[in-house]
């Protein structure tokens, strides 16, 4: 039988002894619950030295010595952690510590071991511990399944309601709803009510529960849309009246997402506000084309601009010329209606006709494709393929290594297959089943 206990270890000394994986492991939660962390060992993983040369533990590069835990000569510590490779070593450090009272854990024999460490996590500001008879792998697996229901909603979701005022704005993601955050996960399934865009990941709200309102706040291009004031009005208005709101957009709130419009507005209603990052598309549609949008010897550089309007327009306030000069890649984001006009200015002002282009639609989601073309033959090329928003436009030599690495692309079926870029820049339907997550 366990007594089960959360020690608060702030400010207090633990002893680690041993430096490979299992003390690579203990250490970094170690530090995240506060406590000053010894380090006792000949070598250590580079992880371990990297903590000790940023001087965030104290790493004495010898082996374990009798007396280190009774003498004091390193301290009185709270917590012992015994994980060397040696059983005779860990008995010894348990040995010594049993003696002074200190409890120990000891990694290679959980039997012989005064204390566990339970298989832990947090979620929905829950933590949750699981000890399984030291059974480590049946406690991981449960406590995996309780933070999965913490974190989808599906476990006391809505009792945690009440701690949660105003509003939070929740980056989604690209599109596939996977790919949305574990803390906008959390949030979303404690929601009273949800303003959502459309390039969100709708699919998540069918998880909510039927008195859950949604605000559809879409904007439909050249169509149907809620104006952005009416957004902000939306979320004060509710979050005065006491609900939790969740604004779910698609990406990341905060590029090219107006999130910061909606901030301020809640800030000067006097509304709190918490954000929650999301993936953006603008790097996650190019990965999943198989397109790093830097690469050694390639791009060192990346660029993300907004193509709402044409170069020229006297809205714009992107440097092209600039963009043009440069060899980095170009990133652009609510392009594909004046990309051969922003095709046409970048040649104009000296990028080469031959520089290399993909248009990806619909990233991650069963139905994405890509074209590729180059600067001169792109506007045609998406014409063609009838390729349509949401689309992220990539500019540059990196969409050519799209080709080496097909091996991302390939052998990989199973539910949402993404579809792989093609290498003909005048086709876009992808090979059925493929995929790059």
């Amino acid at each position: 039988m366990t007594y089960l206990l959360g020690l608060r270890m702030e400010g207090r000394a633990a002893l680690v002894v041993g430096g490979g994986r299992v003390a690579q492991r203990r250490v970094p939660v170690l530090l995240e619950s506060g406590a000053d962390v010894t380090l006792v060992a000949p070598e250590a993983t580079a992880t371990l030295e990297g903590l000790a040369g940023a001087g965030r533990i104290t790493w004495l590069r010898r082996a374990y010595a009798p007396g280190d835990i009774r003498d004091g000569a390193l301290g009185r510590f709270w917590l012992v952690h015994a994980a060397t490779d040696s059983a005779e070593v860990n008995a010894a450090v348990a040995a010594e510590a049993e003696a002074e009272r200190v409890w120990c854990v000891r990694a290679d024999d959980r039997h012989a071991s005064a204390a566990w460490t339970p298989a832990s996590g947090s979620a929905s500001g829950v933590t949750v511990g699981v000890v399984a008879n030291g059974d480590p792998r049946r406690a991981a697996g449960l406590r995996d399944a309780v933070l999965d229901g913490l974190s989808d909603g599906t476990l006391d979701a809505r009792r945690g309601r009440e701690h949660h005022r105003g509003v939070a704005l929740v980056g989604g993601g690209p599109g596939d709803p996977g790919l949305i955050t574990v803390r906008g996960r959390q949030l979303l399934a404690q929601a009273d009510v949800v303003v959502v865009d459309r390039l969100a990941p709708a699919s998540l709200l069918d998880r909510l529960p039927g008195d859950v309102e949604i605000v559809d706040a879409a904007k439909i291009p050249y169509g149907r849309s809620m104006t952005q004031e009416d957004i902000n009005r939306v979320l004060v208005e509710r979050a005065r009246a006491g609900k939790f709101v969740v604004r779910l957009k698609g990406g990341d709130s905060f590029l090219f997402g107006r999130g910061g419009e909606e901030a301020a507005a809640c800030a000067a209603a006097g509304v709190p506000v918490t954000v929650v990052p999301g993936i953006t598309s603008a790097l996650a549609a190019p990965a999943a084309a198989g397109i790093p949008v830097t690469h050694r010897g390639v791009a060192q550089d990346v660029h993300v601009v907004s193509g709402h309007v044409a170069p020229g327009d006297p809205r714009s306030t992107v440097d092209w010329a600039a963009l043009a000069a440069g060899g980095g890649t170009i990133v652009a984001l609510m392009a594909v209606e004046r990309l051969e006009a922003i095709a046409e200015a970048l040649i104009t002002h000296g990028r080469s006709p031959d520089t290399p282009v993909a248009a990806v639609q619909e990233a991650t989601l069963p139905t994405q494709r890509t074209v590729r073309a180059t600067l001169g033959t792109v506007g045609r090329a998406v014409r063609d393929s009838a390729i349509r928003p949401p689309a992220v436009i990539v500019i540059g030599e990196v969409v050519n290594l799209a080709g080496e690495l097909d091996i991302l692309q390939t052998g990989r079926e199973g539910p949402g297959a993404r579809g792989a870029a093609s290498a003909d820049p005048a086709v876009g339907d992808p090979p059925e089943g493929n995929r790059v997550l």
